[in-house]
């Protein structure tokens, strides 16, 4: 008895989803670490805001490890520097020149598209972790290694929570609008979102508003699990729910053309 050959895909007909969505994610990924302003965005930027911290005195009322505060806050800078401000201008220039228009009707579909919005961001990210992450080893970081799991939840959750955003505000917005907002949203929150300097240690008065902030939520919860290897709950719900809401709230507004 000889087994049944498995059937070629028949030329002209569409792949499999999966595939689709793989290729599509690809070529978004090369695209962004092609791209100068995205690679100083998520590359250059991060890695001189670590040394600056590193070498200077900034963060020295907020532990006793420069690095072990300095490179989660940094890890969190690159999640919303990709899933938020890359691909939310990425996003909205393609819908400025039809693009999205486009792929939408092609067998990509919409759904498609989004999940390849998404395999992108991850396979940009996984770049940033190698890079920025070994460039903080350099430094003196040592994680604790019962952290990595939930580091590794909590930015997957942010991920997802800064993606929606991100095409939350591409979706809506004009393409020069996006440019401005993302990046204008991006710089306030890398400055006093909780993001780098701990929620709890902000002015009592910002704290409780700063503390509810996806950024916030990000960051102090990737310093409890790399610095204290332990997953902080309230930062998961955080980011969940912020995942959701934007999530939902993108699919409700956003326009394709």
């Amino acid at each position: 008895m000889t087994a049944a050959a498995t059937p070629a895909r028949t030329p002209g007909t569409a792949a499999a989803l999966p595939v689709r969505v793989l290729r599509h994610g690809g070529y978004e990924a090369l695209a962004m670490l092609r791209n100068g302003e995205q690679l100083v965005l998520a590359i250059v930027l991060p890695l001189l805001a670590l040394t600056a911290l590193v070498i200077t005195p900034l963060l020295d009322a907020y532990g006793p490890s420069r690095v072990d505060i300095a490179a989660p806050g940094v890890l969190a800078l690159c999640t919303m520097s990709t899933a938020f401000t890359g691909q939310g201008i990425a996003t909205g220039f393609d819908r400025r020149y039809g693009v999205l228009r486009f792929l939408s009707t092609t067998p990509l579909g919409r759904s498609g598209l989004i999940l390849g919005k998404a395999v992108a961001v991850a396979a940009v990210l996984a770049v940033q972790l190698v890079v920025i992450g070994g460039a903080a080893v350099l430094l003196g970081w040592s994680p604790r290694a019962e952290g990595l799991l939930p580091a590794a939840l909590l930015l997957l959750i942010g991920s997802a929570a800064f993606t929606a955003l991100g095409l939350l505000v591409a979706g809506t917005l004009r393409p020069e609008a996006t440019l401005a907002v993302t990046n204008l949203v991006w710089i306030l929150l890398a400055a006093a979102g909780g993001v780098i300097i701990p929620a709890a240690s902000l002015p009592a008065a910002a704290e409780p508003f700063v503390a509810v902030l996806p950024s916030a939520a990000l960051g102090d919860g990737l310093r409890s699990a790399l610095a204290d290897g332990v997953l902080d709950p309230i930062a998961c719900l955080v980011l969940l729910a912020w995942a959701a809401l934007a999530g939902l709230a993108a699919i409700r507004w956003f326009k394709w053309s």
